[in-house]
């Protein structure tokens, strides 16, 4: 009886152990079909954490300096850490999403990463140049992402 009950055991110990590492090779497999997302990720989190230390290092603001004087906007000058952070990030997944519509093999629905995009630029930017403003530019984003979606989806 006690053999009989070792056995079940080790057949369910077994089962478990393979229904984890079918999950882990479905994890494997997706991060080798689509790396862009991964990249992206990892960017937006080296991102982050170089802005995080540049201000904790006292470099934030003479860089938001240099880039203010250089595009000849000096609300940047004044953004605050978060800010910063979420502006970046909103430009990063715009990137993703120009590598995705240019690349037929990582193209898939991009509307979603728009949308966020928008909203974290609009967030970071919302509270320096205005929501009079931001609020049309997210309608404005909002609509490309629609527009590029049925143009896109025809081909």
């Amino acid at each position: 009886m006690a053999d009989q009950r070792d056995e079940k055991f080790d057949e369910k110990e077994m089962e478990k152990r393979e229904e984890k590492s079918s999950e882990e090779k479905s994890w494997e497999e997706k991060g080798r079909r689509d790396p862009v997302s991964a990249i992206i990720w990892a960017i937006l989190l080296i991102y982050a954490g170089a802005i995080l230390l540049m201000n904790n290092l006292g470099y934030l603001d003479a860089w938001l300096g240099r880039i203010a004087a250089a595009l000849n906007l000096p609300f940047i000058a004044d953004l605050p850490v978060w800010s910063v952070i979420l502006i970046g990030a909103g430009f990063i997944l715009l990137v993703e999403v120009i590598i995705r519509l240019a690349l037929p093999e990582y193209r898939h629905g991009v509307g979603g990463t728009v949308v966020l995009a928008v909203i974290l630029l609009a967030v970071g930017l919302g509270n320096q140049i205005g929501w009079n403003l931001v609020l049309p530019l997210i309608l404005i984003g909002v609509g490309l992402s629609i527009l590029l979606r049925g143009m896109i989806g025809r081909r």
